[in-house]
């Protein structure tokens, strides 16, 4: 051994963080990369990615040229090359401001909005500021697994509430009532719904405010998919009800504009009677993102003319695509016994379907549906246990309509060749 030292009989001072590893461990991007690896690389046909929602890849999906100008713009500019503020920079803040004041019955002003690394950010922000000792959260499920391990990592105590399938997947308010005590600090919605595809009456909204009034808690309403809806319900932001109970709105450009890769988000404070600055949130979540990163300064340089010059033939394009695969894929699934789609999706770009395990055979769980499925179709969904609903999958529709047909043909194929016999 070089120097005669041994490595065996030495010790050091550092490990590494396993409470990190294992949070890691079942985050998306390990599971679908787990999953991936049992794909044949001999099977000539293409891979069809149904378990992850990035419809950047596909060119039905581009984003708009008025959003990839003002970056070019504002690169060119010179003016956003140097550190932003870490709450980010007054044009971006008050862009957003004026976007989300269009859906709300009052005006966010630019202190209201702090810019993030993508939602993520925003997610990471809150759920640490909330953070107590002994505090609790309520968290849905199914729902996005970036919740549970944050606040595992935070040292927030996770409770969870169930999204009732047969009722278009609605929060289950009674069992909201029945896991909050003194410590609970916030219930998380996500509208419109990820992993589920619903989307939230104003009337069923109002009632989540009403509840968290009166269990004296915060909403952390999750909308990164505002106004991608479909269906018979329109997206109404949780910042509407932000008089009834304090509302905490996290979201960003990358799905309604199709650019997840730019990583701007936002959170934003929906506050009309200063509940949250007379209970210390506000210096708080000042305080966190201070000690943060933030996103580029020339992405927010070019936050207004992205928010301000967009035109609705866009968002128009986008959502009828949405509406298009959606249709194909409640169709699809329709005709696959093994599979069962509750309710039609309505909003987002997932959906989840329930397994029926006893009309297969050789298949033990979501997990071994799905890696199966890769090994013998080529087509990749994500194990519904990794959202909260074991032996459910979730399945994105956001590809291209020919990708779409040709994956759930795959997947009608394998359930065919899988399914037990009479």
């Amino acid at each position: 051994m070089e120097n005669g030292s041994s490595t065996t009989s030495k010790k050091w001072g550092f490990k590494g963080n396993e409470a990190l590893t294992k949070a890691s461990a079942n985050s998306i991007r390990t599971v679908l990369m787990n999953i991936m690896s049992k794909i044949d690389p001999q099977d000539p046909r293409p891979t069809i990615p149904l378990g992850h929602g990035d419809p950047s890849a596909f060119p039905c999906f581009r984003t708009t040229p008025v959003a990839e100008d003002a970056i070019c713009d504002a690169v060119r500019s010179a003016k956003f090359n140097g550190y932003a503020l870490q709450v980010g920079i007054p044009p971006a803040r008050r862009a957003i401001a004026e976007y989300l004041s269009k859906d709300l019955p009052y005006k966010l002003s630019a202190d209201d909005v702090y810019v993030t690394l993508g939602c993520a950010q925003a997610i990471e922000v809150i759920l640490t500021v909330l953070s107590r000792p002994n505090a609790n959260i309520l968290l849905p499920r199914p729902g996005f697994f970036l919740y549970d391990i944050r606040a595992a990592y935070t040292q927030l105590e996770v409770r969870h509430f169930d999204l009732l399938p047969e009722k278009g997947w609605e929060v289950d308010l009674d069992a909201v009532e029945a896991l909050a005590d003194e410590n609970t600090a916030a219930i998380v919605i996500i509208n419109p719904g990820n992993p589920c595809g619903n989307v939230f009456t104003h009337e069923h909204l109002k009632k989540v405010a009403e509840t968290a009034r009166k269990l004296g808690i915060l909403v952390i309403s999750d909308e990164v998919y505002d106004h991608l809806t479909f269906g018979s319900n329109p997206f109404v932001p949780m910042g509407v009800f932000g008089s009834i109970a304090p509302v905490i709105t996290v979201g960003s450009i990358s799905k309604r504009w199709i650019v997840p890769g730019w990583r701007l988000g936002w959170l934003v404070t929906n506050d009309p009677n200063g509940i949250l600055e007379e209970y210390g949130i506000v210096d708080c979540i000042k305080g966190c993102v201070n000690i943060s990163t933030d996103p580029p300064t020339f992405i927010q340089g070019a936050v207004p003319d992205i928010l301000e010059k967009t035109k609705d033939d866009h968002f128009s394009k986008i959502v009828n695509i949405l509406r298009e695969v959606a249709d194909i894929c409640y169709s699809k699934i329709k005709e696959i016994p093994q599979i069962t789609l509750p309710s039609k999706p309505e909003g987002s770009m997932f959906v989840m379907v329930k397994l029926n395990l006893s009309l297969l055979e050789n298949i033990e769980d979501d997990i071994d549906f799905c890696a199966q499925l890769a090994k013998e179709e080529s087509v990749v969904f994500l194990p519904g246990v990794i959202v909260g609903l074991k032996n459910w999958l979730r399945i994105t529709f956001a590809v291209d309509p020919e990708s779409l047909e040709d994956g759930l043909g795959r997947v009608k194929a394998f359930c065919e060749r899988h399914a037990k016999k009479q």
